[in-house]
This record gives C-alpha cells, structure tokens and sequence, in this order.
C-alpha cells in the first residue's frame, strides 16, 4: 500500500503544541519570583474578564483556568490574531509554601498571586547546650 508523507506534519504538531491554535490556545505567559517572605507569580492575560478567572489549589497543584470570549455579533472580521478560547496553567507549589494563605489580585491584564512562604521553611536559629554553658548559633 502507497502512503503519502508529509515532511512538515511532525513540525506542524510541535509549533500548534508550543504556540496553540485556535480551538487550543497557548499556555498563559508568567513570571515567578519570590519577594521577602512570599512567592509571587504573575500571569499575563490580556482581554480576560475577572468573572472568568477560576484559582483552584488542591494536593500542592495550583491550577489557572481563565477564558476570553470573542465579540459578540455579526461582524465580519478583516483580521483576527487574538486567541479566543480557554487557557490554563499548573503550577506544583513546594512544600516550603503555605497555600492556604494565597492571595491573588487582578488588575490591567496581570493575575499575581502571592503565596506566604511557610513559617517551617524560615530560617531559624538553634540553641546549642554544651555542659554549663548555652550557645546560639544561626541555622
């Protein structure tokens, strides 16, 4: 049996799973960074609606689930390069944070959530006995 190939397909499948088409779009862009005694992630999602913007966190995983709808009506479109559909991302949040303290705020396209750093994964000092005298050195 003949079978045609095609060189690209493979190519094609890596550039939709990397930059999403239109009944899948991409991941949601982030930046994460840990700032005094928080870890703070900000999502960029441009065009959401607050309303739309689902956080859940169960067992340690942080899933976004956010859409944006396309306009409403009948209007032919001349161009259109804006991803219109449902975006989601996960995150495995460490041990060291405590998820039940998260808190995320939602302004000019930016989600940031903040998550408190756990009171365990601070640093701490440790007294140190030795015969009469006590010692305290830093952990």
């Amino acid at each position: 049996m003949l079978m045609r190939t095609d060189p690209f397909r493979d190519f094609d499948r890596l550039a939709e799973a990397m930059l999403g088409t239109r009944a899948r779009p991409a991941a949601v862009p982030m930046t994460a960074y840990r700032d005094d005694d928080s870890f703070v992630v900000d999502l960029d999602l441009p065009g959401v609606s607050a309303d739309s913007i689902d956080l859940m966190v169960e067992q340690n995983v942080l899933t976004v689930h956010a859409e944006r709808r396309p306009p409403a009506g009948d209007t032919e479109r001349i161009v259109d390069e804006r991803s219109y559909g449902v975006f989601s991302r996960q995150l495995f949040l460490g041990e060291t944070l405590d998820a039940d303290r998260l808190s995320a705020n939602y302004d000019a396209g930016v989600l940031t959530i903040r998550i408190p750093i756990a009171e365990k994964a601070k640093p701490r000092k440790v007294e140190i006995t030795s015969g009469d005298s006590a010692k305290e050195i830093s952990a």
